[in-house]
């Protein structure tokens, strides 16, 4: 069976589909899922609310008859839910998708890396906001030391997995970090990523002046002396690219408050419960899983999952005030997949 590729209100093709497997972390980082509104009497979705393997497996099949070439697993902590490898071998099979990632917080990357790696995966992203120990373990709401997630980066780039770091940098909590997050990951090859802290979903607080732009990352880094822009791999890339002069090593930044890169957004999300997210700060999204489990023909799916991006509009960050980020009712970002 065969599609066409199919585009936007805004001629957006669809290429990337980010998939989460689960709403629940053993983290807590604030800007993501604070203990102060996920306590530890929190209600995630029960198991039978979540899209089987088949389920995601078929669902993503389609996709990439309309035009999906990249897959990312995400969550919640996607390393949670039991028999991901399984998952990644029934989707490495799916013909015309061409790249399968993950993003983890690294905790339990030690003891699933050759796992995931036999299976087929060959490239983790994994979120760290700080070197400092003590820091880190305030910022991810359990203690967690950087520590423990550094052993488990050396051990998965030790096993062949290609490593990304992704950080989330904030005004006045760990910005002081961005020199020695750099310096650590350059030395070791590892491409760093960091990201402005964006207002996903409507928990944690955030503010335009808890922001640390693209700008500012970019001069902490030296600027022009140091860094040499790199041209995107593929349309809709995210992240500026930027080379140190001195080295092969890469940097990247992820501007969607100062440089809102919307006009180019490719990415569809799918959530554990089967629902179709045409934006990260979408307030609702569709229910394909009660199509899957109402006996719905490929077909079908088709037509709803074409029809659902053909209306797709969505241009949030361009749009985005103090207003409408405190007013605009979002999905959660552990929900939805980051």
């Amino acid at each position: 069976m065969a599609a066409n590729p199919i585009v936007d209100q805004l001629a957006r093709p669809m290429r990337d589909l980010r998939i989460s497997v689960t709403d629940r972390c053993n983290f807590r980082c604030a800007y993501c899922m604070p203990k102060e509104f996920f306590g530890d009497d929190y209600a995630f979705m029960p198991k039978e609310k979540l899209l089987s393997w088949e389920e995601i497996t078929r669902l993503a099949g389609l996709y990439a008859t309309l035009g999906i070439r990249k897959i990312r697993l995400t969550g919640g902590e996607p390393l949670l839910r039991r028999g991901l490898p399984e998952l990644i071998r029934m989707l490495s099979s799916i013909r015309g998708i061409e790249d399968i990632g993950c993003t983890t917080n690294g905790l339990l990357l030690g003891q699933q890396a050759q796992n995931l790696y036999d299976a087929g995966l060959r490239r983790i992203n994994v979120s760290l906001d700080a070197l400092d120990p003590d820091l880190f373990g305030r910022i991810n709401g359990r203690g967690v030391t950087s520590n423990t997630i550094l052993r488990n980066i050396d051990l998965a780039s030790e096993i062949g997995l290609q490593v990304k770091i992704n950080m989330v940098v904030q005004k006045d909590v760990n910005e002081q970090e961005i020199l020695p997050m750099a310096d650590y990951f350059k030395k070791r090859g590892i491409t760093l990523c960091f990201i402005e802290f964006m207002d996903a979903g409507n928990t944690n607080g955030w503010s335009l002046k808890k922001v640390v732009t693209k700008k500012e990352i970019w001069e902490r880094l030296g600027g022009a002396d140091a860094l040499v822009p790199v041209q995107p791999r593929y349309p809709g890339e995210v992240a500026k690219r930027f080379r140190y002069k001195d080295g092969q090593a890469e940097v990247g930044i992820i501007s969607s408050v100062s440089e809102a890169f919307c006009s180019s957004c490719t990415r569809v999300r799918l959530s554990s419960d089967g629902k179709m997210y045409t934006c990260l700060f979408a307030s609702k999204g569709f229910d394909l899983r009660a199509l899957l489990r109402g006996g719905a023909s490929d077909e079908e799916l088709l037509a709803a999952i074409r029809k659902t991006w053909e209306q797709r509009g969505d241009r949030y960050s361009e749009e985005r005030t103090e207003h409408t980020a405190k007013n605009f009712n979002k999905i959660g970002m552990s929900y939805i997949g980051g």
